[in-house]
């Protein structure tokens, strides 16, 4: 049976909880609170990016709804991953079986990947707004999972294709060395040849790393005109900060990066940052619908939502929404309503595939100079858009 019990709060997780919580194999409907688990980091290396600030963007979207939906108050529990497949896949599974209606956000792909598949086993929704492999919609597909993170083909894509121009041709990479820092190395390769671009070498570094001296000296000995960084998190922070000291920048050589938040920037200061670019589908100051948004999330948190957490708030709106629309919480049914109805993402053209697929516009920016940024958390300035349907796979017919 669901839990019906609407007194319990919201603040659950962790393997003591998945163990102590019945086992559920079919999905039935409850008179009981509507739950939507942001499933995030919130101690580690992503707590920035996404964390506490994550589970506010949730809270954020539910009071924005009103608070209840088919008459049923809304709840959002977090708990922390520990950036830990079989915690966060625990975690999951104690949810669904307890009556979460929904899981969100899911940093690193090995954790998004495992609760993919408990949604996938449950029936349940999931969708995934911070791990980015294209995967998630292009393979691994399901009538009630979904993808809203900007994924490693349109961040490949857009580097590649609105970074390497004249005189840009040559590239360099330094890439972390594991799966998703391969896949974006490979992707961004032949979407830089296939712009009249060439890869002139690599080097490889251990997640982790924080002496990046051998690789900068080899990305400048290279002459290559860009360096991409296929990294994320603390080690793209450590290596932007000492390509900075090694004066790459000021030799020339520019910098393109993948996943980068505001976070990163505001940490490494637009001292050393500036000349930075790299895609995304959310900036706080992109229109007014986002600064309308910023201005709200920092007046709690100090600081304006990351794409992540923006996202979070976008997917937990549509959620409800699609609920509401669909009149019951049967899964299938309201992801259905999710992909027929349009998707409210900041002012901007947003829908949501069969596939689960978010398509919307990508936009490269560089990091701002000093001497250009007019106010705090001014940082970012828009260099070029690549389409939609440019950006993203095209759907796999098995997904339709």
């Amino acid at each position: 049976m669901r839990d019906k019990n609407p007194g319990r709060r919201a603040v659950l997780g962790g393997a003591a909880l998945a163990a102590a919580l019945p086992v559920l194999n079919t999905w039935a409907a409850t008179a009981g609170p509507v739950r939507i688990g942001v499933l995030t980091d919130e101690n580690g290396p992503y707590t920035d990016s996404g964390g506490a600030g994550s589970i506010l963007a949730a809270q954020m979207a539910a009071r924005d709804f009103g608070g209840t939906v088919l008459g049923r108050p809304i709840e959002i529990l977090h708990a922390d991953t520990q950036n830990k497949p079989d915690i966060a896949a625990s975690i999951a599974r104690g949810w669904y079986d307890s009556g979460v209606d929904a899981i969100i956000d899911l940093p690193v792909t090995p954790v998004a990947a495992a609760v993919q598949q408990i949604a996938r086993e449950k029936g349940r929704t999931v969708m995934i707004t911070a791990a980015a492999i294209s995967e998630f919609t292009s393979k691994n597909c399901s009538p009630t999972s979904s993808h809203w993170a900007d994924d490693t083909h349109a961040l490949t894509t857009g580097v590649a294709k609105l970074t390497t121009g004249t005189g840009n041709r040559t590239w360099f990479f330094i890439t972390v060395d594991f799966s998703f820092g391969a896949a974006l190395e490979s992707l961004t390769a032949k979407a830089i040849e296939a712009n009249g671009g060439k890869v002139v070498g690599d080097v490889k570094f251990p997640i982790g790393n924080s002496e990046f001296s051998s690789q900068i000296v080899a990305a400048q000995s290279s002459g290559a005109a860009i360096v991409g960084l296929a990294a994320v998190g603390g080690d793209q922070v450590n290596l932007i900060k000492q390509a900075a000291e090694f004066g790459l920048r000021k030799s020339g050589v520019q910098l393109a990066g993948y996943l980068v938040y505001i976070s990163d920037i505001h940490a490494l200061g637009l001292d050393v940052a500036q000349g930075l670019s790299f895609p995304s589908g959310f900036y706080w100051d992109q229109s007014d619908e986002s600064r309308a948004f910023a201005k709200r999330f920092m007046a709690e948190r100090k600081a304006p939502p990351t794409k992540n957490q923006a996202v979070d708030y976008a997917c937990t709106l549509h959620f409800l929404k699609a609920m509401a629309q669909a009149g019951t919480d049967d899964p299938v049914a309201v992801n259905k309503a999710m992909r027929a109805m349009p998707v409210a993402y900041f002012g901007r053209n947003a829908t949501l595939r069969a596939d689960g697929r978010l398509l919307y516009d990508i936009t490269l920016y560089r990091v701002k100079r000093p001497d250009e940024s007019r106010s705090p958390w001014d940082y970012y300035t828009a260099i070029g858009t690549l389409p939609a349907a440019e950006a993203f796979l095209p759907m796999n017919p098995a997904c339709a």
